[in-house]
């Protein structure tokens, strides 16, 4: 089951939300999310992100795309439908290569977008829950879980944001039946 209950810290310039991310990580608080208007340097690191293996699906599916147009071109020019061309062998690898190349670049770069967005669960129609309408203009906000929180772990998150420069902390509870 999803949570219902979040607090929501916003800050107003990118430098000082960045120096507030280091600081409240370094205090052991768990961060649910971060919001920002544009892509801010330094911050998968400072979230303590790790590296994506997005490319990991992409060469993966660029080569099972690879071997597909192969094994096909190779099936169809050698046993289902042999032509001669001026005494060429059918078997020919170098006339393979064009075509299979930009078979796996096209398998490679649909399976990244369907493993993009089935990951991140941005799936059409998906309605997002909106934390605070000000992060898509001049707002950066960080997002704590605070369904089984108890006070004083609610206290110290809030006195955690204040004392970072947070311009407003607040709490947002969404209903049972909003989207995710």
């Amino acid at each position: 089951m999803a949570s219902n209950k979040f607090i929501v810290a916003l800050w107003g310039h990118e430098e000082v939300y960045l120096h507030a991310v280091e600081e409240i990580r370094a205090k052991g608080i768990k961060i649910y999310d971060s919001l920002t208007p544009f892509p801010v340097h330094g911050l998968e690191d400072a979230l303590g992100y790790e590296e994506s293996r997005l490319h990991r699906a992409g060469f993966l599916f660029g080569l099972m795309g690879a071997t597909l147009a192969f094994t096909f071109m190779s099936w169809a020019m050698v046993s289902n439908y042999p032509i001669n061309f001026a005494g060429k062998p059918n078997w020919s690898v170098p006339a393979y290569i064009p075509i299979t190349f930009e078979i796996m670049v096209l398998f490679s770069a649909w399976g990244m977008t369907l493993t993009y967005l089935v990951r991140n669960r941005l799936w059409p129609g998906r309605v997002p829950r909106i934390y605070d309408t000000r992060t898509t203009d001049d707002r950066f906000a960080l997002v704590f879980d605070a369904e089984k929180l108890s006070d004083n772990e609610l206290n110290t998150i809030k006195g955690a944001c204040q004392s970072a420069g947070a311009l407003e902390i607040k709490d947002r509870v969404f209903a049972e039946d909003q989207a995710l």
